[in-house]
């Protein structure tokens, strides 16, 4: 059997950036498969935080100089990549001016939610896709990690889904305990749509806030899985409902978790 081929897509990873859970996650999770035989790429965005040169980021040239639509403005994609100290791993950091030049990630220094954090997820979410085209990867398994990358599993199953790169791909999502209360603009459903999206698809969606990224991750998932148990009451709702449509677990951090995950991605890749 060829090696199984994983895609990670997060907002964090550690040691280049570390904001919350999914960065330890993210870290640990793709190197304890790789160490199980399965062909890695790690793609995050790469924030103001970030020090280019403490971690050693460089410019994928090659990869770099696609434009990314976000409803009618287009915007350049910067591919950078660094090693994972001490890991045999690489990670690709979606990089963009506008969007990631700022010395802080979701707050400003105010702690003010950045109003433009749905195009910068949109950017993303586009940008990571168009990036593993460029650098004609078929992943079996692309693994989403919390809200900002929720909307790749939609795309997957709508504007990619006849793309020779993703055609046989199916998508995990991992929400965690994440939650903002910032609700964005009426146009969110316009800048989300893409080639074959209309907006019923998006229906889901129109609530503007958190609860509706995670809907629509949920939604377009193969899997959906909750990084422990803490979830509001309408959460937890939510993902009762998608159970009868496909495989929504919890796996925690525990002796089991890379057993659980690595049967999790074994199942779905058939």
């Amino acid at each position: 059997m060829s090696k199984l081929r994983i895609l990670y897509v997060a907002n964090e990873i550690n040691p280049f950036l570390k904001t919350s859970e999914v960065a330890e996650f993210v870290r640990k999770l793709p190197q304890a498969m790789q160490e199980r035989g399965m062909e890695i790429r790690i793609l995050v965005p790469r924030f103001g935080l970030i020090n280019e040169r403490k971690n050693r980021l460089h410019e994928v040239v090659r990869l770099s100089g696609i434009n990314i639509s976000v409803g009618e403005e287009e915007k350049p994609l910067i591919i950078k990549v660094a090693s994972i100290p001490n890991a045999k791993l690489q990670v690709y950091f979606i990089d963009n001016e506008d969007y990631f030049q700022r010395k802080f990630v979701f707050h400003d220094k105010e702690n003010k939610f950045y109003p433009d954090n749905d195009e910068r997820a949109i950017f993303f979410c586009k940008g990571a896709l168009e990036t593993v085209k460029k650098l004609g990867w078929a992943p079996d398994i692309v693994h989403c990690n919390d809200w900002m990358t929720s909307l790749i599993p939609m795309y997957l199953k709508t504007t990619y889904k006849n793309d020779p790169i993703f055609k046989d791909a199916k998508s995990v999502f991992t929400v965690y305990n994440t939650e903002f209360s910032h609700k964005f603009g009426t146009d969110l459903v316009d800048k989300v749509k893409m080639l074959d999206i209309d907006d019923s698809m998006l229906s889901n969606l129109e609530s503007a806030d958190y609860e509706g990224f995670i809907k629509i991750g949920a939604e377009y998932a193969d899997a959906v899985i909750k990084a422990g148990d803490e979830f509001k009451e309408n959460l937890d709702e939510l993902f009762s409902t998608f159970e009868k449509e496909k495989k929504v677990d919890t796996i925690e951090k525990g002796e089991d978790f890379e057993e659980s995950y690595f049967n999790l991605y074994t199942e779905l890749a058939g």
